[in-house]
């Protein structure tokens, strides 16, 4: 269903997609096995080019993953997606596949071979630019967005529309298991 509605973003207006801060489901896959997570801290870090941060706590699967094979996968969920963020939050991925336990249908990237969750409405395809201190000292790991889509039903011409699509909305996590949904936009005069 998402797949109708999937097109290409241009990568100087990849970061757009992580700006507005929504929790972001992370994809890596090394040797045949692959696993996904929520991450509530994420973020863009450059235009050109497009660089983005993510913190991976030293103790999860899809980390060890990531590490081993140099990539990874960032996705913006939606409301609609609210109980999978959760139940892939909070459930350790190293003994279970995931994607078949949960029934999570996913498609192939266009650089990568990690997988990307169907029903988000952005995907971003990271290459890890190597920050040993960093991963190592704060859990913070950098990417390279080589790869980057959005649903053109909430994502076009380089901005959000989220007014028509009440469950397209993205996902903020705000503690405790709960979320909330971005809001209305706001426009006015600027002072």
């Amino acid at each position: 269903m998402t797949a109708d509605f999937r097109r290409p973003v241009a990568l100087d207006k990849a970061y757009r997609l992580l700006n507005h801060g929504p929790t972001v489901l992370v994809s890596a896959a090394h040797g045949g096995r692959r696993n996904i997570m929520a991450a509530a801290w994420a973020m863009p870090l450059d235009f050109q080019p497009p660089k983005v941060a993510v913190v991976l706590d030293k103790s999860t699967w899809t980390r060890q993953l990531l590490e081993a094979s140099g990539t990874f996968v960032l996705q913006v969920p939606c409301v609609a997606q609210a109980d999978i963020v959760q139940t892939v939050g909070n459930t350790a991925g190293k003994t279970l596949d995931k994607f078949a336990a949960y029934g999570l249908h996913t498609f192939a990237g266009e650089q990568l071979d990690a997988p990307l969750l169907e029903g988000c409405v952005a995907w971003l395809e990271c290459r890890l630019l190597p920050e040993p201190h960093n991963e190592g000292t704060y859990d913070l790991f950098l990417g390279e967005v080589i790869s980057a889509q959005a649903d053109s039903r909430v994502f076009s011409e380089g901005h959000w529309h989220f007014e028509q699509h009440d469950q397209l909305r993205t996902l903020h996590h705000v503690a405790g298991g709960h979320f909330m949904a971005i809001g209305a936009p706001v426009v006015g005069n600027m002072l």
